[in-house]
């Protein structure tokens, strides 16, 4: 079969060729693809990493909607820095660690998530106290140089008291051990650091908002050409799809990649494969109905 596959990278070509369920495989495996505010977010997060260690180290605050993709960002930086093995000291260590912060400003489970995390021993006997040291040490042991906090709005769910006790863990990890910490959550989690103007002043806050029709928006779309093994090219930056795609997807990137995938399976399935407006179309049918 003689086909024109230059829309696709070189290095995916062959992949145009597989039988229809493994391309459809492929595209159903999440896939990073950049854009100009990620790779913004990616950069800064660099940024902090090569700081050297201060007596205040920065801090960031990475909110928006939920479905922004704010989880992946964090995930993939995870991936750029992950773990080295020290052969001398047989310690391995994790410049980076995402911890999910619990449903309630909470300090056991918070220790304990760490400790989990981490792999470090400790009882569920322990007294707080125990457990902060322990949490501690271990973040020290492996050499974390950033925190990163999912869910950074659950600060919000405790009494003013509970909430204050929380942001004062939060600086002691800060201090005590020199590292960065970066805050992840929704729109609502930029009023958790509200009450503390120490917080306030350390965290940098770097917004992920609802995407509009901009060139950026075409772009993060038509990369999407380039990641799919369809047989034909597909006209991902036509202003008709685009809007489609931002009506359908209320401009959450969630939705947006959700409403691609789809619309490339149903490509392939029905053997025109390439991805236009009838295909977003079907596609946001599909989604709604799920929903629904």
């Amino acid at each position: 079969m003689t086909l024109d596959l230059s829309h696709l990278p070189t290095s995916l070509r062959e992949r145009a060729f597989d039988s229809n369920q493994d391309r459809i495989r492929q595209v159903k495996v999440a896939n990073w693809v950049g854009y100009m505010r990620a790779n913004r977010a990616l950069e800064r997060l660099d940024e902090m990493i090569e700081q050297p260690s201060c007596a205040r180290m920065p801090c960031l605050l990475l909110y928006g909607e939920s479905g922004m993709g704010k989880t992946m960002i964090v995930e993939k930086f995870e991936r750029m820095h992950p773990p080295r093995h020290d052969r001398k000291s047989g310690i391995e260590s994790r410049p980076v660690m995402i911890v999910q912060f619990p449903s309630g400003p909470d300090e056991r489970r918070f220790f304990v998530r760490i400790l989990h995390g981490l792999g470090a021993p400790y009882s569920a006997y322990w007294r707080i106290d125990a457990l902060e040291r322990a949490a501690m040490n271990a973040l020290a042991l492996v050499h974390v140089q950033i925190l990163i906090v999912e869910e950074f709005q659950q600060l919000l769910a405790g009494s003013a008291r509970e909430q204050r006790i929380s942001l004062n863990l939060i600086k002691s990890i800060a201090n005590d051990l020199r590292i960065s910490v970066v805050g992840v959550g929704t729109d609502e989690a930029r009023y958790a650091i509200e009450a503390d103007k120490q917080i306030r002043r350390r965290f940098d806050p770097f917004s992920l908002p609802r995407w509009t029709e901009t060139e950026d928006f075409r772009d993060f779309v038509s990369a999407f050409g380039k990641i799919f093994p369809l047989r034909k090219a597909s006209s991902l930056g036509e202003r008709g799809l685009v809007q489609r795609l931002l009506q359908a997807s209320e401009g959450i990137t969630g939705p947006v990649t959700r409403l691609l995938s789809l619309a490339a399976v149903e490509a392939i399935r029905s053997s025109s494969e390439c991805i236009d407006e009838a295909g977003i179309d079907l596609a946001a049918t599909r989604l709604e109905r799920d929903f629904t």
